[in-house]
């Protein structure tokens, strides 16, 4: 078993309100429980109005899975949301 996680930090600059903030989070983690089956929450900066930071962990049967799975998560951030997408850490172990 093969565990892979991934944090990435989004900022959005329009958001001028955590209810707004909380909207947008809330369409981002369902998209991606959706698409990969995965699970996702904000993990950070919970008090910032433009800055949103996403955690996510897969479990896979093998190491080029998993990555191969965060990187597809990745890609689908940057295409499904305004936001720039300022830093991304990942691991597998």
């Amino acid at each position: 078993m093969i565990v892979g996680v991934a944090e990435i930090t989004i900022y959005v600059p329009w958001v001028h309100s955590l209810k707004e903030k909380r909207r947008i989070i809330k369409s981002i983690c369902a998209k991606i429980r959706n698409k990969f089956n995965v699970s996702v929450a904000e993990v950070d900066e919970q008090d910032v109005h433009q800055t949103i930071v996403l955690g996510m962990s897969f479990v896979c049967s093998t190491t080029v899975h998993c990555d191969s799975s965060i990187d597809n998560a990745i890609k689908f951030i940057e295409s499904n949301t305004e936001g720039e997408v300022i830093r991304i850490i990942r691991g597998v172990n």
